[in-house]
């Protein structure tokens, strides 16, 4: 007998979008519709301030929907902004990079605060969402989203 091989339907753009979009919210992003079939978002991780300065880090990243290609492409950054006196501040960061992939995390313990940054946690989410919709997953390096 035969073997019948089944192939999962993929999701069409619009499910694949409100898959992302629901799964990076529940991540604690600020999403934002870029109006060109894609989305991007930020999240501050890292904040420390006292009176003679402060420092903070926001976690950014931009997907788009390549329907030619059915794949997401997707970039992301740690941008750290800092001004005045940085307040004193403990830094543990345990990294692995593999090409444009960053991986691991940072903690920041300072004066006036601090937080913690992992760098992979979002790209993996979305890469898992788009796998179960049938979508290919790209990682762009070299621009900022």
């Amino acid at each position: 007998m035969g073997e019948v091989t089944v192939m999962a339907e993929a999701l069409g753009t619009s499910a694949l979008l409100a898959g992302l979009t629901s799964k990076a919210a529940a991540l604690g992003l600020d999403l934002h519709d870029d109006g060109k079939g894609g989305l991007s978002g930020e999240i501050e991780s890292i904040r420390a301030k006292w009176f003679l300065g402060g420092r903070k880090v926001v976690y950014r990243m931009s997907c788009r929907v390549a329907e030619v290609e059915h794949a997401v492409l997707f970039r992301e950054a740690v941008i750290e902004k800092s001004w005045g006196m940085q307040p004193p501040t403990f830094t543990v960061e345990k990294t692995t990079v593999s090409g444009w992939k960053r991986s691991g995390e940072r903690t920041d313990v300072a004066v006036g605060g601090g937080g913690t940054v992992d760098y992979a946690r979002v790209r993996e989410a979305l890469q898992q969402a788009a796998a179960d919709a049938g979508w290919q997953f790209h990682l762009e390096g070299g621009r900022l989203p």
